[in-house]
């Protein structure tokens, strides 16, 4: 199972602390290869699982897929993190719900802007301070006489809460500040303390001067934009008159090429300045084989008659290869659909590498006695995979062999994965389903 999102995430940490109370199994893609923010979440296959494109976002092993760090902490957590009882759970709730509208809203008001993330403003700066002190005053209130929020054990409402306040108290509460509430402060270094909050969170220092907005770090971190020409302000020199007609044209203008800048937001600006990925296959030479032909002889036609005929006919040996694969571990492989939610998810994963391969991914056997092996289609004659780290997410959970396409035994396995009959003597199993990469 794996979470998508960027590095020192708060929202992410609440998922990450919860599988380790629970011990589930969480892979973190934060950087390239797994993910790059920016540009993975932008991606039509990310997009097909995680509308918003949001991170954190979490996918299964069996193609699960959630966005919303609040559901997917609840997903990976244990009964004892979600609550015990109906009323333990309902005041979990509770308290998530009152980290998302009383902790949030000024937290990120107060600290953003001394992370050269959001611009300062002196009374919203002002306002959120004194949020702040209302919230901790009902935290301090109700830890008077308990270790925890729920309960006498770490629950998914700590978690929550001492995620949201993170930064608040690495940024900004120092002693004087946090001074009137001894009780929220225990706790939060109760909590931090834990074996489990540490594997994620590391050291936690609390806050020894307040941090202040700098203004030079948030010019940094804004994208530069060009100063607009004379002619393009209109010129006080021109009178009155002459700027009303030089606005007439700007919006003229404006309505005929709308300016990109002001199309995106700074966030956008940013990522649109990164230049753009370099083609995998582009120092590959060009080939007489149409990837695409082949594919709506597949798609349009018979298999056995059409579209393998096709295939072999016109396939360029010096231009691409083909491969078999096997998942390296069966044993793990319980019901069927969850199966081929492995082999989906994989296909989504590498949705820019389907204009230069093809696949046909089965699966062999019945619940919890079953296997996956396929036959791949490449450009190049190396594994597709190693050209792009955005690739390499699933590739390693499988067995690669690359076939002689002279060779009987590759002519068999074409034929028979392509059309999805035959005997599959090597595999020894009875053909379940399949899934096509085109």
């Amino acid at each position: 199972m794996t979470l998508y999102t960027y590095p020192e995430n708060w929202r992410a940490f609440k998922a990450q602390i919860a599988a380790q109370y629970s011990g589930a199994r969480l892979k973190v893609a934060t950087s390239a290869p797994a993910f790059t923010f920016g540009q993975t979440n932008r991606t039509p296959a990310f997009l097909n699982n995680f509308p918003l494109g949001k991170v954190p976002a979490y996918q299964g092993d069996d193609g699960f897929c959630l966005f919303e760090s609040n559901a997917i902490a609840h997903y990976l957590s244990n009964d004892t993190l979600r609550g015990a009882t109906p009323q333990a759970a309902a005041q979990v709730l509770q308290w998530v719900s009152f980290a998302d509208s009383e902790i949030i809203p000024p937290a990120s008001a107060w600290v953003f802007p001394t992370l050269g993330i959001m611009q300062f403003n002196k009374q919203a700066t002002e306002q959120a301070k004194e949020d702040v002190k209302k919230f901790l005053a009902v935290l301090n209130q109700h830890l008077n006489t308990r270790t925890f929020l729920v309960g006498e054990r770490v629950t998914l409402a700590d978690i929550t809460v001492v995620c949201s306040m993170l930064w608040l108290y690495k940024q900004v509460l120092e002693p004087s500040f946090r001074q009137p509430y001894p009780n929220v402060t225990r706790w939060f270094v109760t909590c931090v303390n834990q074996p489990q909050f540490k594997a994620v969170l590391g050291e936690v220092k609390l806050c020894e001067k307040m941090a202040q907005f700098d203004a030079k770090k948030f010019a940094e971190m804004q994208p530069k934009k060009e100063t607009p020409s004379k002619k393009e302000k209109g010129g006080k020199e021109a009178g009155k008159p002459q700027e009303k007609k030089e606005k007439k044209k700007e919006e003229k203008k404006e309505e005929k090429k709308p300016d990109p800048e002001e199309e995106m937001d700074d966030c956008d600006a940013v990522l649109a300045a990164e230049p753009k990925a370099k083609d995998p296959f582009a120092h590959l030479p060009k080939s007489a084989f149409v990837m695409d032909e082949f594919k709506r002889k597949y798609s349009n036609e018979d298999t056995l008659t059409v579209a393998i005929p096709h295939f072999w006919e016109h396939f360029d040996r010096e231009g691409y290869s083909i491969w078999y694969s096997q998942y390296k571990y069966p044993e793990e492989l319980t019901l069927a659909f969850k199966s081929c939610n492995l082999i989906t998810g994989m296909f989504q994963r590498l949705d820019k590498l389907r204009k230069n391969a093809f696949a046909s991914v089965i699966l062999f056997g019945t619940n919890n006695d079953s296997s996956i092996s396929g036959i791949w289609v490449f450009r190049g004659q190396e594994l597709a995979f190693t050209l792009s780290e955005d690739w390499q997410i699933d590739y390693e959970s499988y067995d690669w062999r690359k076939l002689d396409p002279d060779s009987e035994e590759c002519k068999t396995m074409v034929k028979e994965y392509f059309a999805w009959e035959g005997d599959f003597k090597h595999v020894g199993k009875a053909f379940n389903q399949g899934k096509i990469f085109k």
